[in-house]
């Protein structure tokens, strides 16, 4: 999961950008970076976070009024500096693109460009290959300049190529920003308008979050299997090229959108109350002697207030957070994940001794987490520690763009709750059902029909994912993770 940007402004696009990137830093902390357009492309990338990359001497470099940023964190594409988005070519006109999500089917893909168009992919990250292939459609068409028809002429062959699920920012030079969205709608992508001059500046950005922060408005989402195009007069062109039932993760309101955002009609914030409301009745059903409840910060505090509010629970603050350490499931390696906990979390020990404590988290991967921080409580005099997720048991690659992409990394792959409670050191572990998880979500947006849920149920969306794609994937996540610290949530 990553997050991505692109304006057209009225004026120098950096500190724009700069400032978007910062709003969705939370969706990847491996890299980040931007390019900018004034008639040639200017490019800063590297590892790390957007404050360590970019400093004040960027913004004399990175000059234009067109730019995409981007945040990343590690599905496809190793550690490296230059596997960092944007890509860009030099033909057709002059191309640069930034994605959130993942390709299934990359490998298939590269060797397909290298083969019959000749076209040598340089890197590790799977957006080179969905630049090639919409250099590739747009090339095919021979235009001399382009009109919105030829764009989404490329963008439905990108449709026809790839599998997986995608969100895409694209500028071609001198011809207009292009973004769009993978036929279900897997991943998020919002765009919006701020009148700042004769023309308005337009803005397309993961979450409406960043897109607040920079004060741009009228934001809505960008429909799945859809294209948007601003044209060279910025006259926008929008249209719907694949009709597919619109399916969005369930993931991001679980966990990694920001609860000031809204994807899809969905208040993130709500959605999480609404979580913590439904669990609140599974937990009342297991009777159990809870004293306190205590969120495990920062994505299930929302859910944890509510579910203390509805049983009439106190509800204690007392994992205090280091705020200069990143989120744990997209971080880059550590050797000792014990030690990493301490580094995140410090229990205020008071609030835990000689209690029964309901511990709330957004959800649970391989469990490594989880029993570390049941450990820290249990050091603290706590008399019972019980676990209580807001999302149903992982047991499921991803493989739309969440890094958790082997089977081996789910905690309750072939385990029930009294096997998952016993391996993380736990009293009792309560799960969210799939049922309420999509309830919860449908309270805010009854439209939304259908979800991408296989990390629940193992049920691949887009309908074309073999078991050696899989296989293929999994190989590839090994070799990549190699030496890195195991990816996961809780």
């Amino acid at each position: 999961m990553c997050g991505v940007i692109g304006i057209w402004a009225n004026g120098q696009v950096f500190r724009d950008l700069y400032q978007g990137l910062l709003a969705i830093q939370h969706r990847g902390q491996d890299a980040a970076g931007i390019i900018t357009y004034d008639g040639r492309f200017h490019t800063k990338k590297g590892n790390g976070l957007v404050r360590d990359i970019f400093k004040a001497a960027h913004a004399e470099r990175l000059t234009g009024a067109i730019g995409i940023g981007h945040t990343r964190y590690p599905t496809i594409g190793g550690g490296r500096g230059e596997d960092a988005q944007p890509f860009q070519l030099n033909a057709p006109f002059g191309l640069m693109m930034a994605h959130n999500g993942n390709v299934v089917n990359y490998v298939a893909l590269k060797k397909h460009l290298a083969e019959r168009h000749h076209r040598l992919l340089n890197s590790d990250n799977d957006v080179e290959s969905i630049l090639n292939v919409f250099a590739v459609a747009l090339e095919a068409q021979n235009p001399d300049s382009l009109t919105p028809e030829i764009v989404f002429r490329a963008v439905e062959s990108v449709f026809r190529q790839v599998i997986g699920g995608y969100s895409v920012v694209a500028y071609i030079a001198g011809q207009g920003m292009a973004a769009f969205r993978d036929p279900f709608g897997i991943k998020p992508l919002s765009w919006g308008q701020r009148r700042d001059g004769v023309v308005p500046s337009y803005a397309i950005a993961s979450e409406s979050v960043s897109l607040n922060i920079m004060n741009f408005s009228d934001i809505r989402d960008i429909p799945p299997g859809s294209a948007i195009f601003f044209d060279h007069n910025r006259e926008i062109h929008m249209k719907r090229i694949w009709d597919k039932p619109h399916s969005p993760c369930l993931f991001e309101w679980v966990y990694f959108a920001r609860p000031d955002s809204i994807i899809d009609g969905v208040n993130v914030y709500r959605a999480r109350v609404h979580l913590g409301e439904l669990l609140a009745e599974e937990i009342r059903k297991a009777g159990l002697p809870i004293d306190i409840v205590v969120p495990i910060p920062d994505s299930a505090r929302d859910a944890a207030i509510e579910i203390a509010r509805k049983l009439n629970l106190k509800y204690r603050e007392a994992l205090v957070k280091n705020r200069y350490i990143g989120r744990t499931f997209i971080m880059p390696a550590v050797n000792d994940r014990q030690n990493m906990v301490r580094f995140k979390l410090n229990p205020i020990a008071a609030e835990f001794k000689d209690r029964n404590v309901l511990l709330v988290d957004d959800s649970i991967v391989r469990g490594n987490t989880a029993r570390a921080i049941v450990g820290l409580v249990r050091d603290c005099g706590a008399r019972n520690v019980y676990f209580a997720s807001c999302s149903p048991p992982l047991r499921y690659p991803c493989v739309y763009g969440v890094d958790m992409q082997t089977r081996k990394e789910f905690v309750a792959r072939d385990r029930n709750e009294e096997e998952v409670a016993l391996r993380i050191g736990a009293d009792r572990v309560i799960y969210q059902t799939q049922e309420n998880l999509v309830k919860a979500i449908r309270m805010e947006n009854p439209n939304l029909g259908r979800f991408c849920a296989a990390c629940f149920d193992g049920n691949y969306i887009t309908g074309d994912v073999t078991p050696e794609m899989l296989q293929s994937i999994e190989d590839q996540r090994r070799k990549a993770s190699s030496g890195q610290m195991e990816l996961n949530i809780t």
